[in-house]
């Protein structure tokens, strides 16, 4: 019995490797675990002491919680069922398809990202890039709001910069929920993507089970109160111009809404504009029917272009930044309210409704929060000089394009509309768009002193007089 047993070192080296793995799975884990667990609740108490709207217990929940919550859905499976009957698949088939839809929507919110790293970095990145100004906010936005209450922020797209922008200004009252499209599906820009609370989102699917699994699971962060941002138009905005927005994701929050129950839905319209897109040339060249589409690593070998060229203007010190981005925040809409006054014949209520009748009166509602976020656009200085360019016939000097500015601008605010003029000065205003528009050589300026539009570059000086064409 006593005896001294001899093993190979390699064995005794698997034994030293399972007891070392054992002793910290059972011991310093859990420990660990405790303690970072800890610190996240802390950094969550501190957080939701001063937002308007807190972080909810759904977005805390373990993410595979929340898948199952999504799979095991009654509706989500009576469409996997129907899904096996009508094309002769196994149900488990079905359910395994309603799986990996369930994965890729559900997202991770990671707290301690979200305002530590995420914001951290969205505030630096808009910022070395942009002049950021908050340039309107309506005084009742998110003001009283009651704790029950689901905010949803409804923008115009200009730009991939838009999720970055927006979370760095809305930081200080919520955490937002972004409906991503699949743009971002990249690793590893999906995984950060998902651990700050976005879900994916498939726009041009007609799939009828993952369509219903991305219901359910926008009913479920509705109904659980997760602040969320939206995009209607279905992606970014290809002539500068806006879209009509599509109904998929106010269907999905106002289908299964009870108008006459705790929870209400507001829907707060926020509007962006800059003085530079990163993407405008890209965007319009897409106008192309003919032009190939780009795959994700021609556009990344693009943007990595792009971002070496401005480090070379910033090594020889002739680098500026883009310009202005300016967003504004206007009246929250309440969807309670709304309904009361334009579906008073079903009493605001859109459950028993047919398709048919219930897009009619949610195209209404998406129109009308549109129509907001389309007045508060704002009127920032490259869009106006664009404009003031196209609508001359002929080259102008400076004294008479500074006129023709004024009155634009004069126009712009007889008719209501958002102008941001920097440092409250207009003469500084004009200057600064007609600089930024001479640099990127889409204004030239003439050896008598008049400045014309660019032989080749007017469909760039329209892109962004067509931003805020709707408003005149």
């Amino acid at each position: 019995m006593g005896a001294p047993v001899t093993l190979p070192l390699w064995l005794f080296l698997v034994f030293l490797v399972i007891a070392l793995w054992a002793l910290v799975d059972r011991l310093l884990l859990p420990s660990v675990r405790w303690f970072l667990r800890r610190r996240l609740n802390r950094l969550i108490d501190r957080v939701n002491r001063r937002l308007a709207v807190e972080i909810k217990p759904f977005q805390l929940t373990r993410r595979q919680v929340l898948i199952d919550r999504l799979v095991y859905d009654p509706q989500v499976v009576a469409a996997a069922n129907e899904r096996s009957r009508a094309d002769g698949v196994p149900r488990a088939v079905a359910m395994e398809e309603v799986r990996r839809y369930a994965r890729e929507i559900v997202p991770t919110f990671n707290a301690y990202l979200y305002f530590r790293l995420g914001y951290a970095l969205a505030r630096t990145v808009a910022r070395l890039l942009y002049r950021v100004r908050l340039g309107f906010a309506d005084e009742r936005i998110l003001g009283g709001v009651a704790p029950d209450t689901t905010v949803v922020f409804v923008m115009n797209h200009r730009s991939n910069m838009d999720y970055v922008l927006v979370a760095f200004l809305a930081a200080e009252r919520t955490a937002l929920s972004y409906a991503v499209g699949e743009w971002a599906r990249v690793w590893p820009l999906q995984q950060l993507i998902r651990s700050m609370g976005a879900y994916f989102v498939r726009r041009e699917s007609n799939n009828p089970v993952y369509r219903r699994v991305l219901e359910r699971y926008v009913h479920m962060a509705t109904e659980a109160g997760v602040a969320q941002a939206m995009y209607p138009e279905g992606g970014l905005s290809r002539d500068g111009r806006l879209r009509a927005p599509r109904l998929g994701l106010f269907d999905y929050m106002l289908k299964s809404f009870d108008p006459h129950g705790a929870n209400d839905i507001v829907f707060v319209p926020v509007a962006l504009n800059y003085d530079r897109v990163l993407e405008d040339r890209t965007l319009l060249a897409s106008l192309d029917a003919g032009t190939k589409r780009r795959g994700v690593w021609s556009s990344a070998r693009t943007a990595a272009g792009f971002g070496l060229a401005q480090i070379g203007l910033l090594l020889r010190g002739r680098w500026f930044r883009f310009g202005y981005a300016c967003v504004n925040f206007g009246a929250p809409v309440s969807a309670r309210a709304w309904l009361a006054a334009h579906a008073s014949s079903v009493d605001g209520d859109l459950r028993g409704l047919d398709r048919e009748r219930r897009f009619a009166i949610v195209e209404r509602l998406a129109r009308d929060v549109m129509a907001e976020v389309a007045r508060l656009v704002p009127v920032l200085p490259v869009s106006l000089i664009a404009t003031v360019i196209l609508d001359a016939e002929r080259p102008l000097d400076a004294l008479e394009l500074k006129a023709r500015a004024f009155a634009l601008m004069l126009d712009f605010e007889a008719r209501g509309a958002k102008l941001y003029v920097p440092r409250s000065d207009r003469d500084y205003a004009i200057q600064v768009g007609l600089r930024m528009l001479i640099l990127r050589r889409l204004i030239a300026e003439g050896d008598d002193g008049l400045f014309a539009a660019a032989a080749t570059e007017r469909p760039v000086l329209a892109y962004y007089a067509n931003a805020i064409a709707h408003l005149r």
